[in-house]
């Protein structure tokens, strides 16, 4: 029995890989537009398709970035001034879009633009940067979804939306998880209601790596920041020695984040050019390995392995 069983794994996983090796043809006639490519996890995407040969429309929010950007690339990429907070902005990038896709329409449309500033407890945290987050997470990733669907739908294209491990299994910054596991849900809705219309919908779930988001310096002082702005009622109930711990622990992951941003990149390349791009990636070792896997055990069991090293605070019971 065993063996039978290990034969069909064996044999589903050959044919698995011999589907995802099916790349889609006439790629160098497709266009892709990606926000967030001043930095991370987009401007690699962005150089990485180009060397491809694919059409890169590349959202970028400074002129600075786009200027960088189109520095390191060939002449295909073209790039525009976009902030996904905006309606009057995504306007104007998609009309910009429409002009370059003309009737053969937009292939691929990655959402990577995000930020994380909600670095401390859930009540640390100013409603502002809940409101802000869920803006550019949550908001600007749906806005610019619509906004661009019909492009997408007459390529029969790609949406690729980058969520995050933590959009599965939420333990730390509480507005961010909130975005995320919001970017899972409506990308499970677009997925089921586009089906029809031949628009492939995947998500991206990295784990832990080394981008602008995780700097550690730079996160170090937001936490610094939200702690030192966090009213003087909540400060007593945690007290001090419990943000230091909570800071050292924190700064430690950060310190551990990978720098092979490749690992995520090449799962969005896949999910763009592969005839059987794949629902869900899980980008990272960590990711794979460790939250995933964590994501389905039973919930009481999860919360002891997330929170057994954590400090307690002041006021305790």
């Amino acid at each position: 029995m065993w063996l039978y069983l290990a034969v069909l794994v064996v044999l589903y996983y050959l044919l698995r890989w011999y589907r995802e090796r099916q790349v889609v043809s006439h790629l160098q006639d497709k266009f892709v537009f990606i926000t967030g490519c001043d930095s991370g996890f987009g401007n690699q995407l962005a150089r990485q398709l180009d060397l491809r040969g694919l059409k890169v429309l590349a959202g970028c929010l400074t002129e600075q970035g786009a200027e960088q950007l189109r520095n390191q690339t060939s002449d295909r990429l073209q790039t525009v001034i976009l902030d996904v907070t905006k309606t009057e902005s995504i306007a104007t990038a998609t009309e910009w879009v429409k002009e370059r896709v003309g009737d053969r329409g937009l292939w691929g449309l990655v959402n990577n633009a995000g930020i994380f500033h909600s670095h401390g407890y859930a009540e640390w945290v100013k409603i502002e940067t809940y409101r802000d987050t869920l803006r550019v997470n949550l908001i600007g990733v749906i806005e610019v979804t619509l906004s661009m669907l019909p492009l997408v739908r007459r390529a029969q294209g790609r949406i690729v939306n980058v969520s995050s491990i933590l959009g599965r299994i939420a333990f730390f910054g509480a507005v961010y998880c909130c975005s995320k596991y919001g970017v899972e849900a409506f990308s499970d809705i677009l997925r089921r209601e586009l089906q029809h219309f031949g628009v492939k919908v995947s998500m991206v779930e990295p784990g832990y790596f080394r981008t602008a988001m995780t700097d550690v310096q730079k996160s170090s002082e937001i936490m610094k920041q939200i702690w030192k702005e966090t009213p003087a009622h909540i400060k007593e109930t945690y007290g001090e020695k419990f943000f230091d711990a909570y800071h050292d622990i924190m700064k430690q992951g950060l310190l551990g984040c990978s720098t092979n941003l490749n690992l995520v990149t090449d799962c969005m390349e896949h999910a763009l050019t592969s005839v059987h791009p794949r629902t869900r990636y899980s980008a990272g070792w960590d990711a794979q390995f460790f939250f995933v896997p964590l994501s389905y055990l039973p919930t009481s069991l999860a919360d002891y392995i997330l929170t057994r090293s954590w400090p307690k605070p002041a006021q305790a019971v």
